[in-house]
């Protein structure tokens, strides 16, 4: 990837609220840099003076500015934010998918921690926590209200030592308390099978420094299994993103030799970025193409990408790139439309700024911030649709993204819909709570129950299948409603 100013790349919507991490750029010594607001400074000198003088107790001075830092970065956009050394350490741990912890993905949920799933053999599973478990108490500290970050940083730890979790099993109307031991857990983003003769699904569960060569073993271990593969599902359902470099490298997979995946564009000419399949793009191993071994099948067969309201941006590009192409056809539900690039700038050995520095677009030239992907084939996680479809959350949901750039994050329009979204979103949460028994519990992914993989098999098999209705993506229309993106802990 010669003259491109590139290092590795984080395109989450999950971890650490979900940055885009792709470029590596210089935040000093621009001469297009504005001069400092003198008054403004003075100001903020000012006030620092009166607390140090004032407040009715001492405060340190790097709490101040630190909480200076926080406020200026996050009333930007929903993505940008200052990384302290524990924030900076944690965000370099999750691009390896390896970090000491408990073993569960977790989401907010009600004001408490709902218990997404348990990873496969982790010390959360052998203490039997369960999907749909919600966390009411980390040790001793009541979890309600907590924000998300604070709850996972309380659950990580050294390995070998203890924490207990308080759980609400609301399917047996029950509380546990579980004693669970730290351990390092590696969650493994690739895995997948033959679901019939002739037909694999592979699920890519987020986007690691790993994904790749294990997306590549698994792919050449299916055409082993079945060298007449006839038809592939690739399942990124609530794969909230990862390393950039990964996703290029799985869309190259499926795409011809120098095919554009994703380009970028922002205010600073490095943040002007057209990734293409070369393995110089997709691996940091010079001379090296981790894509060599992969059976020449993989180029032709069909596809079909099952994504849902939790799947963002990595595996928004590599859905935007393969269906731009018409190399894949997306079925599921709109996508969460997270189209924005965080740049991570280093302040020092172990501190950083994660800041938004441009949007990026699909091949074919277009944004998908605040929109999302809409799938060609609408089909919910069961034949009745989605029926938890107003509390899922997207980019578009927060009061300060960045806009789609057709229509600004506080247009009236917007305002309206959202209104309309946190009207519905109260009232099928006071149905839940009145009769949960009403509302069954989502399928598996990858399961004999699992609805959309049955309705992607369809498709490839040529036989009838049972959507909402057959999808035109419209450029103009904002897509509304997403899953909050898990955290794995």
């Amino acid at each position: 990837m010669a003259g491109k100013f590139k290092i590795a790349a984080w395109v989450g919507a999950g971890m650490l609220t979900g940055a885009l991490a792709t470029l590596q750029l210089q935040a000093v010594a621009r001469g297009s840099v504005s001069p400092l607001p003198l008054e403004e400074l003075q100001q903020f000198a000012a006030v620092y003076g009166l607390i140090k003088a004032d407040y009715f107790e001492p405060v340190k001075g790097s709490k101040l500015i630190h909480s200076a830092i926080n406020g200026m970065v996050n009333g930007l956009d929903p993505h940008s934010e200052y990384l302290d050394a524990k924030d900076f350490k944690e965000f370099r741990e999750s691009t390896s998918g390896k970090f000491v912890g408990v073993g569960i993905e977790i989401a907010p949920k009600d004001g408490l921690i709902e218990v997404v799933s348990p990873i496969e053999g982790s010390p959360a599973a052998h203490a039997g926590i369960e999907a749909g478990d919600l966390i009411t108490r980390i040790d001793n500290t009541s979890v309600k209200g907590l924000p998300l970050d604070k709850a996972v940083k309380l659950m990580r730890g050294k390995p070998g030592t203890q924490v207990r979790l308080t759980l609400l099993r609301k399917s047996a109307n029950r509380t546990l308390s579980l004693l669970i031991t730290r351990e390092e857990i590696h969650v493994q983003s690739v895995r997948g099978r033959m679901v019939q003769p002739g037909y694999a699904w592979v699920r890519i569960t987020q986007f690691q420094s790993d994904t790749l060569p294990e997306f590549v073993s698994k792919v050449d271990s299916l055409y082993k299994a079945d060298p007449k593969l006839k038809g592939l599902v690739l399942d990124l359902r609530n794969d909230p993103g990862g390393l950039l470099e990964s996703a290029v490298g799985v869309a190259s997979s499926f795409l011809p030799a120098d095919a554009a995946i994703v380009s970028t564009r922002g205010q600073i000419p490095e943040a002007n970025v057209t990734y293409r399949n070369t393995p110089s793009d997709y691996s940091r191993v010079v001379g090296q193409d981790p894509l060599a071994s992969l059976p020449a099948g993989i180029k032709t067969v069909p596809v079909v990408v099952l994504v849902n309201g939790g799947s963002a941006s990595a595996s928004e590009i590599v859905t935007g790139a393969l269906q731009d192409y018409k190399r894949a056809t997306v079925m599921g539900e709109p996508t969460f439309g997270k189209g924005s690039v965080q740049t991570v700038l280093p302040l020092g050995p172990d501190t950083a700024l994660k800041l938004t520095t441009a949007r990026y677009y699909t091949p074919n030239g277009e944004s998908i911030q605040a929109r999302g992907i809409l799938p060609n084939y609408l089909v919910g996680p069961l034949p009745s649709g989605d029926p938890y479809a107003a509390l899922r959350m997207r980019e578009v949901d927060y009061t300060n993204q960045i806009g789609t750039g057709a229509q600004a994050a506080s247009s009236p329009a917007l305002r309206a819909e959202l209104q309309r979204q946190e009207e519905a979103r109260r009232e099928l949460e006071a149905a839940i709570e009145k009769d949960p028994k009403k509302f069954p519990k989502l399928p598996e992914y990858g399961s004999k129950k699992d609805w959309q993989l049955e309705q992607a098999l369809n498709l490839l098999e040529h036989k009838p299948v049972m959507t909402v209705q057959t999808a035109t993506r419209a450029a103009s229309q904002p897509v509304a409603a997403v899953s909050h993106p898990a955290q794995a802990r």
